[in-house]
């Protein structure tokens, strides 16, 4: 019997429901987060909340309003990494449907895979984001292979209902702290 914690980011993808799909994509972006904005505050959690309660009118509101505030607060960069972010939540889907979803939070797997990958000591060769993605992070940097970690993790949490959803948050906050870290560094010695 194969254990949850072997299948690929795409095998639990398409395993997962609305709510999994929507804290999965919200995972992703909220790591990625300081990338745009050095401090992030809580603009995202009013999403959050409205994927725990698997409200979908309430979810296509609040992540309307988050881009909103994020675009009042700029973070512009000049490496494209916030174009990217932003990218992220402008394209959540405003239907709580599981095939618009599934697109997002697929998208958004990739956008969070690649840049981490990008901020990597070990760069990121052609076809390894969709290799890791499919269960095969051989070559995968550090903070690439953390980062894939994580997001099986949000995703086998997200299972468990509002409890699981917790969990996700946790880990989120965990990986954009590490993000930030390897920014902050990088910039230091640049």
């Amino acid at each position: 019997m194969t254990s949850a914690t072997s299948r690929s980011l795409l095998e639990l993808i398409d395993g997962a429901d609305e709510r999994g799909l929507a804290a999965a994509g919200l995972a992703c972006l909220d790591r990625c987060l300081p990338l745009l904005a050095a401090d992030r505050g809580d603009t995202l959690r009013p999403v959050w909340a409205a994927v725990a309660r698997g409200d979908g009118g309430a979810w296509g509101e609040a992540a309307a309003k988050a881009l909103a505030e994020l675009d009042a607060e700029g973070g512009e960069d000049g490496d494209g990494t916030g174009g990217d972010v932003r990218a992220m939540l402008a394209t959540a889907p405003p239907d709580w449907t599981v095939e618009a979803l599934r697109t997002w939070a697929g998208a958004c797997s990739v956008t969070a895979l690649a840049l981490h990958g990008r901020f990597d000591a070990a760069g990121v060769p052609d076809g390894l984001v969709e290799r890791c993605r499919a269960g095969d992070p051989t070559g995968a940097g550090p903070l690439l292979a953390g980062e894939v970690r994580r997001q099986q993790a949000v995703l086998e949490s997200a299972a468990h209902g509002p409890t699981g959803l917790r969990r996700a948050r946790e880990l989120s906050v965990e990986g954009g702290r590490v993000l930030r870290a390897v920014v902050s560094r990088r910039a230091r010695t640049a």
